[in-house]
């Protein structure tokens, strides 16, 4: 089977195919980066209404097939910002229909955790899922990937996002692979007073930017404020991740998602693995953000489970969770 895979949940209009005999074979990213503040939906949505058209011909060229060679149209259709998942939806629906292909529905955090246990090989683990709109903890349960801890109300990557914006720090947020949070910590030292909120298994990161924020506007040091901020961020998301492996007695434990290249962030949850007597890997920095092979992927997993929707019925969820999809592929090795 070869399945290609539309992404367009947020800031990256990607489409990737992948060839269960081949593995990955090809792929296109048109990433939308605004020239100031944060990004506006519906210009992304602008953005990727152009550039779709040449994305799916980069991505089929580069695998080396024609259109007709395709099994089916993968397409995440949540969660993610609406604007954007309509264009994706649009260009899916469109591409099935004019060549008689299934259309495969893909829930875009499902997609980041499995590209996570492909490319890892890992086949039961403990995953933690951190990205600009999520913070999730999660395993495999009786049919389902299960939320052990989640976030509050800011997801990780937003909360970086938002400081360096509201400091003038960013945008770019992202400058040589490191989070501008991150190099502007590292003249930095460790501040008392800041929140640290965990809930049982759960974050909270709201009342931690109020106060970094607070703290920056009274004049406090910005290289202080940003190693603390990061410090605790990252200290009570490797928390709640342990709790889930204590209990859960995995042995095995994968970081995905957008942040998933921080080097502390990986420190963290390397020293968190070595205590549990676990493995830990994080996906390769390649696929750690979005991109259209992660929903090629999953959408061919699901084909071969008979998973696949009429166009006229392909309609977008911007809340669809994880743990509200069947996986009766888990066990499925390719």
């Amino acid at each position: 089977m070869i399945v290609l895979g539309i992404e367009s949940t947020a800031h990256t209009f990607g489409v990737g195919i992948f060839d269960e005999n081949r593995g990955i074979v090809g792929e296109s990213r048109k990433n939308y980066i605004p020239n100031k503040g944060g990004i506006l939906p519906r210009e992304v949505a602008q953005f990727f209404s152009e550039v779709a058209g040449n994305a799916i011909k980069e991505a089929i060229s580069k695998a080396n097939i024609s259109i007709d060679d395709l099994d089916g149209i993968g397409v995440a259709l949540g969660p993610g910002m609406g604007p954007q998942l309509r264009v994706g939806a649009s260009v899916a629906r469109a591409l099935s229909v004019k060549y008689n292909k299934p259309l495969i529905p893909v829930n875009h955090g499902i997609a980041h955790l499995e590209i996570a246990r492909y490319l890892t090989k890992m086949r039961d683990p403990v995953i933690l899922y951190v990205s600009g709109g999520n913070s999730i903890v999660t395993t495999y349960v009786d049919g389902r990937y299960r939320v052990f801890g989640e976030t509050l109300d800011i997801a990780l990557g937003n909360l970086l996002d938002t400081f360096a914006r509201e400091v003038n720090l960013g945008p770019p947020y992202i400058v040589n692979g490191n989070h501008v949070v991150d190099l502007c910590a590292e003249k930095g030292k460790f501040m008392k007073g800041f929140p640290y909120i965990v809930k049982g298994q759960d974050v909270s990161y709201s009342g931690l930017l109020t106060h970094a924020i607070r703290l920056k506007k009274q004049g406090y040091n910005l290289n202080d404020i940003c190693y603390t901020l990061r410090e605790i961020a990252f200290s009570s998301i490797s928390e709640v991740t342990e709790r889930c492996v204590a209990h859960t007695n995995k042995k095995e434990i994968i970081l995905t998602g957008g942040v998933a290249a921080n080097k502390l962030l990986n420190e963290k949850l390397t020293k968190m693995a070595l205590k549990q007597g676990a493995s830990y890997m994080p996906v390769p920095f390649k696929y750690s953000g979005d991109n259209g092979v992660m929903i090629a992927l999953t959408a061919l997993y699901e084909l071969k489970y008979g998973i696949k929707i009429d166009p006229e019925k392909a309609y977008i969820n911007q809340r669809w969770r994880i743990d509200e999809v069947d996986i009766p592929w888990y066990y499925l090795t390719i």
